[in-house]
């Protein structure tokens, strides 16, 4: 099979999702040194990605609607590429794909394929279950006669986060980072279980520093988490970019959170996850390259709301139903910080 000269790859959200193409950016740019690569990605997640070596960015905005995707055809246009790798099936961006012209439209398996998503490929990845998003994403290349069969980032960290990251979290006791919110509402955790952890890793000498966006939700929950905190913590939220978020990251111990964008953020540059799992699967979406610290909850949640084992519901279901997330206690995630902490290989870089 000959090598091809230029790849498009579709991939536009979300954070999380994008940081789990970057390692099939790298298989396929050390496989084929010359290869045209162009990401087809979202306005936010170019703020994370868009500097990735070898790379040519389209940013396709999608809160523009229509005129967003008028935007990424017409930069498109003349170009034909030799495959295109279509690694999000949501009917926007099956639509999207539309006016993308490529030889080979290679999509996913019938079983993970919806919204129409089989009318605009011509290529399917190979039909598995049990795969965590990362290694669906990275069997994209197979169709093309590759393999992944190495995983890494090196998101570049432009010296300005690297230095306010340094400046936040100068050398010394340990740091716990907590991102309370997810996009999804129903992930989230109660605010007073957020700040009894929080108060514990305090207690045992650790900084503790509560981060977020800027939205209002964010700023919401981060009010109402340090509202019922007993102790004084750190309030970063809104305060960082994406970069900055990365940096920090990389300098801190651990990372509180649900399943979200920082979780996998914080899983690029090595920095441990207490994940927070009983919508979602963390062995399909939990912290790719270490998942000893979550709490996972998942199976209990789907034996409470659908009457069954999690071995029994299709891979990859949510469980996101009201209350959901209390199936985890605090003393669940105090659980995961002991032992993390027991282990703690060092503090923080200088």
């Amino acid at each position: 099979m000959p090598a091809p000269t230029s790849i498009c790859l579709l991939r536009t959200s979300a954070i999380g999702d994008v940081t789990h193409v970057v390692p099939l950016v790298h298989t396929l740019r050390r496989a084929w040194p010359q290869v045209e690569l162009t990401w087809i990605v979202g306005k936010l997640e170019r703020r994370l990605v868009g500097d990735l070596p070898g790379v040519d960015f389209v940013t396709f905005d999608k809160g523009a609607g229509w005129a967003g995707m008028r935007a990424v055809h017409e930069a498109l246009r003349g170009r034909r590429f030799d495959a295109l790798l279509q690694m999000q099936v949501a009917m926007r961006s099956n639509l999207l794909s539309l006016g993308i012209k490529a030889k080979r439209r290679v999509g996913y398996d019938k079983a993970r394929a919806k919204d129409l998503h089989g009318l605009v490929i011509n290529e399917r990845i190979p039909a598995r279950t049990g795969e965590h998003v990362l290694e669906a994403i990275g069997s994209f290349c197979e169709p093309l006669g590759l393999q992944q069969t190495e995983v890494r980032w090196d998101i570049p960290l432009p010296e300005e986060a690297l230095a306010w990251a340094a400046e936040q979290l100068p050398p010394g006791a340990p740091v716990l980072l907590v991102s309370p919110t997810s996009s999804h509402a129903l992930r989230n955790w109660r605010p007073e279980r957020y700040a009894a952890v929080m108060d514990h890793a305090a207690q045992r000498g650790w900084r503790v520093m509560l981060i977020g966006g800027p939205s209002p939700g964010e700023r919401s929950m981060a009010d109402a988490v340090l509202a019922a905190c007993r102790l004084p913590h750190t309030d970063l939220t809104g305060k960082d970019t994406l970069k900055r978020l990365l940096a920090m990251l990389a300098r801190a111990s651990l990372l509180l959170t649900p399943d979200s964008g920082p979780m996998h953020m914080a899983n690029t540059v090595g920095c441990k996850v207490l994940g927070l799992h009983a919508a979602s699967n963390p062995d399909r979406s939990g912290p790719y390259s270490d998942r000893r610290w979550c709490v996972n909850k998942y199976d209990a949640a789907a034996r409470k709301y659908l009457g069954k084992p999690a071995s029994e519901i299709p891979w990859g279901s949510k469980i996101e139903y009201a209350g959901v997330m209390d199936l985890i206690e605090v003393d669940d995630v105090i659980e995961r910080f002991e032992a993390y902490a027991a282990e703690m290989p060092g503090q923080i870089p200088a």
